[in-house]
């Protein structure tokens, strides 16, 4: 969310925002464990001491051998699965059923969370202000153990102009938000978007 060429945005519509710092990576990957302390352990067995879970899977997902990149990619994915799961729309399984999309995802968000998104300490709300002209919703599920609405709450107030939709009984992604950010593209394109802050109970 980089403000480098802002002359080229004229609006931005997020959903479960996050802003990639370390600290939310690692409540994500580590924080999040003492909510499911049984699957974090199983999580993290293999893990050694003093490396980042985040860090040891990104390892793991660029091996050479097929097979611990498909067994780092399901522990992963597992994770993942875990800890999404007290959004009501939540289903029991696996997050990704195809190998493939599941080795691909897992991958790409361990190399970049492990490189803290190649961006600099709390760079995305630091930066926000330069937003400023530029008007954003964001939406965001009050449920959302992954991402907690601190983060989504800290960018609207950093960021002049925009509004913060925050639903109450969704998590990562619902279909509430989903509508949400639909009708305010909507409300952009037609010239009625709004600023400010609101609750959503769906």
């Amino acid at each position: 969310m980089r403000a480098e060429h802002p002359e080229r945005v004229t609006e931005v519509v997020l959903v479960a925002v996050t802003t990639g710092s370390r600290r939310e990576v690692d409540w994500i990957t580590e924080g999040v464990g003492t909510v499911f302390p049984e699957a974090w352990s199983r999580f993290t067995a293999d893990v050694p001491a003093g490396v980042r879970p985040v860090e040891h899977h990104a390892r793991l997902l660029r091996s050479s051998d097929p097979a611990v990149r498909d067994a780092a990619a399901d522990s992963w994915d597992t994770w993942e699965s875990t800890h999404v799961s007290l959004d009501p729309a939540w289903r029991p399984g696996q997050l990704h059923t195809d190998p493939r999309d599941r080795r691909n995802f897992a991958t790409l968000v361990t190399h970049y969370w492990a490189n803290d998104c190649f961006l600099g300490p709390d760079e995305v709300l630091r930066r926000a202000g330069e937003l400023a002209g530029i008007p954003g919703v964001l939406v965001h599920g009050r449920r959302d153990v992954s991402g907690p609405v601190i983060t989504p709450w800290l960018l609207h107030r950093a960021w002049p102009g925009s509004r913060l939709e925050v639903v109450e009984d969704e998590g990562h992604g619902g279909p509430t938000e989903v509508a949400i950010a639909q009708r305010a593209i909507d409300g952009f394109a037609d010239g009625s978007g709004v600023h400010g802050e609101r609750r959503r109970d769906a």
